[in-house]
């Protein structure tokens, strides 16, 4: 007797040669196929991956190569298999392991697979939320079920057919189609170990945070649509080596919501620089940032000076050029700009040395080292080269603030600003106030700068949005 858990849907296992969908290959399918709670197709065969199977997979599964060598390829098999999910639902136990295979597969053949999935692992959790385990092996254990064919396809889902019929007579039909359907709705995707219901995840402008079994995150982003952005994580797992990274480390799914984009870009750079999460390649924290401060008399040798971010009175912030990440970048660049611009490495201190320099000998460098250009032209085209370098004085009398509402939601954020530093966000009267008057060392942060520069230069700002807070500031000082 099958469980009419769906109208029509095919039970399916595989076994692979390793567990990465855009890399690894599929060794074995099985599929039942249950229309109306009856099983009306029954179909396995091994398929020849191309590729050897490694030592471990083939005494996890007892598949040899030996067992594939003549066995049909993924090609020959597509065509039953897409007639047996055909109008069916895709079940499986982590159904994103097997839908993935089977996806990146057909893929590779230009063959399209639409259909809807369910995973067995969620549905387990949603019928019996009192365990903890709910792979196959708990499974068996749990319910006194056996199997001789554990890690071959068919065994493996006879185990899941076997678990569905138990299932539905201890808990009632009702019960297990009732949660079926619910997963069945936009959850083709989910990580089968996922503990976060994602349809509480609103829809709105904020930050998500992915955590695995530790308390430092796995990854932070930002979207201004929440739910789809994480759902959008899942769907591309089976064809990303990034995201299927993470969504095999995956546990529970955190967001902080905020009134639109700014907010959530605000958001996402500080908790990154804060949390330091292990998938977070940008918005890192800064060690040390570095800028170019240009001398005032021409005849100084070397014409820039590199500073500190951190030494540097925010007032002059429009005097230098950069701001770089780290010493090396800084020279990098300006080795670019000599380069480009025919300056000289002596005048810039990049090389040191008396008379003409290699680069004025071989036509790079217009020959100020020799007397032919004189150091007043020199610094002049310094100064134009450096010109998309020159970091913005701050064009506010005092702090300033950005107002962003979502009418959606009703929320209202407004983020208080001073000399390019992210002050604070508040959410009502009394805590602008509190940002207003708040006396802490500003922070500069590279990333802040930029997001704001571009917002405040950008023709999206308009002037209702924008606050102005009140005088300087008694101190103009950048924190490291």
């Amino acid at each position: 007797m099958s469980t009419a858990l769906l109208p029509s849907y095919v039970v399916l296992d595989l076994e692979t040669t390793g567990g990465n969908a855009t890399l690894d290959r599929i060794t074995e399918i099985a599929a039942v196929r249950i229309d109306n709670g009856v099983e009306t197709a029954r179909w396995s065969t091994l398929v020849n991956p191309g590729v050897r199977i490694p030592p471990f997979i083939q005494s996890l599964t007892g598949i040899t190569d030996a067992m594939v060598e003549d066995a049909p390829t993924f090609a020959e098999v597509a065509k039953p298999l897409l007639e047996l999910l055909d109008g069916a639902v895709f079940v499986a136990h982590n159904v994103r392991f097997d839908h993935g295979f089977v996806l990146n597969e057909l893929a590779r053949l230009e063959k399209p697979l639409k259909v809807k999935t369910l995973c067995t692992v969620r549905l387990s959790r949603r019928l019996y939320p009192q365990h903890k385990g709910h792979g196959l092996d708990a499974i068996l254990q749990r319910h006194g079920l056996q199997t001789q064919a554990r890690h071959r396809a068919m065994g493996d889902v006879d185990v899941v057919l076997a678990w569905l019929d138990i299932a539905t007579r201890e808990l009632g039909t009702e019960a297990v189609q009732r949660e079926a359907l619910g997963l069945l709705q936009g959850s083709a995707a989910l990580p089968p170990q996922l503990e976060t219901d994602v349809s509480e995840i609103p829809d709105t402008p904020g930050v998500y945070l992915f955590y695995g079994e530790g308390s430092i995150p796995l990854y932070v982003g930002k979207s201004v649509t929440l739910r789809t952005r994480v759902m959008s994580h899942f769907q591309a797992s089976s064809k990303v080596a990034r995201e299927m990274r993470i969504l095999q480390e995956i546990r529970r799914v955190e967001w902080r919501e905020t009134a639109g984009e700014l907010g959530a870009l605000l958001l996402e750079s500080r908790l990154v620089k804060e949390l330091q999460p292990i998938h977070n390649r940008l918005l890192r924290k800064e060690k040390q940032l570095m800028a170019w401060k240009l001398h005032e008399d021409p005849t100084a040798r070397p014409q820039l000076q590199l500073v500190r971010m951190d030494e540097v009175n925010a007032a002059d912030m429009g005097q230098l050029y950069g701001a770089y990440r780290s010493k090396r970048q800084a020279l990098d660049s300006l080795r670019a700009l000599a380069d480009t611009h025919l300056l000289c490495p002596f005048a810039l201190g990049l090389e040191s040395g008396k008379g003409a320099c290699f680069a004025c000998q071989i036509g790079r460098c217009k020959g100020v080292c020799a007397g032919r250009e004189t150091p007043a032209l020199h610094r002049v085209r310094l100064q134009l080269a450096l010109t998309e370098h020159q970091l913005h004085a701050w064009p506010h009398a005092g702090r300033m603030g950005i107002r962003e509402h979502n009418p959606l939601t009703g929320r209202t954020d407004i983020h208080v600003f001073d000399q390019w530093c992210h002050v604070a966000t508040a959410h009502d009267e009394e805590g602008l106030q509190d940002a207003v008057s708040a006396r802490q060392p500003l922070a500069f942060d590279l990333d802040t700068y930029r997001l704001l520069v571009k917002r405040l230069t950008g023709a999206g700002l308009h002037s209702r949005e924008v606050i102005h807070l009140g005088a300087a500031r008694s101190s103009h000082e950048h924190a490291s």
